[in-house]
């Protein structure tokens, strides 16, 4: 069984950084794609970053330069490190696995693929 445990979450002042982590078992860790998605209230499911099974990292353009997605494969752990944070950044962000390509609009389909629970982060200005 996929488990995917995300931690790390917090309230943090605009321009502070925060680092939120993914535990992950029941699956082949190395080589798999990964993604971090996150979800404001009132506003859609966006893909922050993904990690392809190359270990290739692509960021949302809204992150890019900010946020930096890493793999530690000894201890099949994922990370989001988020610096120059933003209050646009208020979301719950969730770890993802074995989805078959990138969501596009509208609530964040737990059923599709492997969901975390979620971690919360609060930016605020």
């Amino acid at each position: 069984e996929v488990q995917l445990v995300e931690s790390g979450g917090g309230s943090v002042q605009a321009g502070g950084s925060l680092r939120v982590s993914c535990a992950a078992s029941g699956f082949t860790f190395d080589g798999s794609a990964m993604a971090w998605y996150r979800q404001a209230p009132g506003s859609e499911c966006e893909l922050v970053s993904t990690i392809t099974s190359d270990g290739f990292t692509v960021y949302a353009d809204s992150v890019k330069g900010r946020f930096t997605f890493s793999k530690d494969n000894s201890q099949n752990t994922i990370y989001l490190q988020m610096n120059s944070l933003k209050p646009e950044a208020t979301a719950v962000y969730f770890c993802t696995a074995g989805l078959p390509g990138v969501l596009y609009g509208g609530t964040c389909p737990h059923d599709i693929g492997s969901w975390g629970q979620g971690t919360g982060v609060t930016v605020s200005s």
